[in-house]
């Protein structure tokens, strides 16, 4: 395949493999307005000849989720744009992350995750759209958005569709943090690891597995199993795309984003 040009991301094809790598790892590989764009042009771009895509993160982290500072800062925003203004572009880059979520779980090849320090909030939203996730024991998940004042609203139908509603209501809202050992309980992921070194050596051993797979079969097979209990995200993701925005720009979500960034509790929480 002819990999896009990206800054925010490490692209590298082996033999037959795309290795995706979130790559921003002084901001913990969070997710801003520019990766999203490169995400949504690299998996646009996976053609027929690629066998299988791996997705991780620089620096032993996996994805931090949206970049907050990025969102309270409102990058991108006109500052003399009306309220409604705002809330239209809220919603069209939120949308942004169910599209990079869409295309991932779409695409015909097997999708493998290597997960090790945080996957929280779109990080663990992209976990929940791997076919295969591998994952150090000491990895971080969690469904922060709550506490923040905003929706998790683009990864919630993955996540459901991951761990089904009773899990899912329970992790979204009370921003429950847990390890990998609870991740692959949850099945969230498949295969647990103590070190990097046993990461590494499994997902050479998946890939070899995923090899002797016929690519034709693989496509259909994983064509068919998403049709069970298939139904279209698409409606769902843009009214998401809405509530979030309506959650982002009210006084939860701008307090709980301005309590981010200066590193204290939001006027709402108490410590016991």
């Amino acid at each position: 395949m002819r990999l896009p040009a990206a800054e925010t991301l490490a692209l590298s094809v082996e033999s037959d493999v795309l290795h995706l790598t979130l790559n921003r790892p002084g901001r913990k590989n969070a997710m801003n307005g520019q990766m999203l764009d490169e995400l949504t042009d690299v998996l646009r771009a996976v053609d027929g000849k690629t066998r299988a895509v791996v997705l991780r993160g620089a620096g032993g982290t996996f994805c931090a989720g949206a970049d907050i500072k990025d969102m309270a800062s409102g990058s991108g925003a006109n500052p003399a744009a009306t309220p409604e203004q705002r809330h239209v572009a809220t919603a069209r880059g939120n949308r942004r992350f169910g599209t990079v979520s869409s295309l991932t779980d779409a695409l015909s090849q097997p999708v493998v995750g290597v997960v090790e320090g945080a996957a929280m909030g779109g990080g663990f939203g992209l976990v929940c759209v791997t076919d295969i996730a591998l994952c150090h024991r000491d990895a971080k998940f969690g469904l922060p958005e709550t506490g923040l004042g905003i929706v998790p609203a683009q990864i919630a139908p993955f996540v459901v569709e991951r761990i089904g509603l009773t899990q899912a209501r329970r992790l979204a809202l009370t921003g429950a943090r847990f390890d990998g050992v609870e991740a692959q309980r949850l099945g969230i992921v498949h295969e647990v690891y103590d070190d990097t070194a046993a990461l590494d050596a499994a997902l050479s051993d998946v890939l070899k597995r995923i090899r002797r797979c016929a690519p034709a079969a693989n496509l259909a097979t994983k064509r068919l199993i998403k049709r069970v209990g298939a139904r279209d995200l698409e409606p769902i993701l843009d009214e998401a795309a809405e509530v979030f925005a309506t959650a982002s720009l009210g006084d939860e979500g701008r307090e709980g984003m301005l309590a981010f960034v200066e590193k204290r509790l939001p006027g709402w929480a108490t410590e016991d």
